[in-house]
């Protein structure tokens, strides 16, 4: 167990910090996933990878705490980013309007960039940041983003689509007030 521990923890923590958007409530999700895998390693059935089901276990719980909770806060971009660079607006602008955009890992290396983003995605409902984060950030395929949330591969491709679109909407809306 321990060896899944080491091997999961960071990626499941950061998932659930980015659908959660609280440090405190992520660490203790995340433990909350371990001891859900514990409690129920014998229903574990093969018919999907251990990710995906241990990800289903992260993400299900998150989802209903943030219901359950209601702590996603809507917080003002252009308040909290007035200083940001028209350049780095138009970078982040054209990396979420652009399919071919550049890779993940590089426009999160601009941290400030990566915190606007960051803010954008906090913005959309638990559901498309669920998604979002699951495929753009988690790089998992649709099949495995089905699993994960229970839903129909077309949900996923349609929740997919209305979050891209919604963040793009959040990021355009922003970089003409500035």
């Amino acid at each position: 167990m321990e060896r899944l521990v080491v091997k999961y923890q960071s990626r499941i923590y950061n998932t659930i910090l980015k659908i959660c958007a609280n440090t405190d409530d992520a660490a203790e999700l995340t433990q909350d996933t371990f001891v859900k895998v514990i409690e129920n390693i014998e229903k574990f059935q093969g018919r999907s990878s251990f990710y995906t089901w241990i990800f289903r276990i992260a993400v299900n719980l998150t989802l209903n705490y943030c219901r359950k909770n209601k702590k996603v806060q809507i917080r003002s971009l252009e308040a909290e980013t007035a200083e940001v660079s028209q350049s780095r607006r138009k970078l982040l602008k054209e990396y979420l309007s652009d399919n071919n955009s550049p890779n993940p890992e590089e426009v999160a290396q601009n941290k400030e960039l990566g915190q606007i983003a960051l803010k954008a995605l906090m913005m959309l409902g638990e559901d498309q940041r669920a998604v979002l984060v699951l495929r753009d950030i988690e790089g998992m395929n649709y099949a495995g983003i089905a699993v994960v949330l229970n839903v129909q591969l077309g949900t996923v491709r349609s929740r997919l689509s209305r979050a891209r679109s919604s963040l793009r909407q959040i990021v355009e809306a922003f970089t003409n007030e500035g």
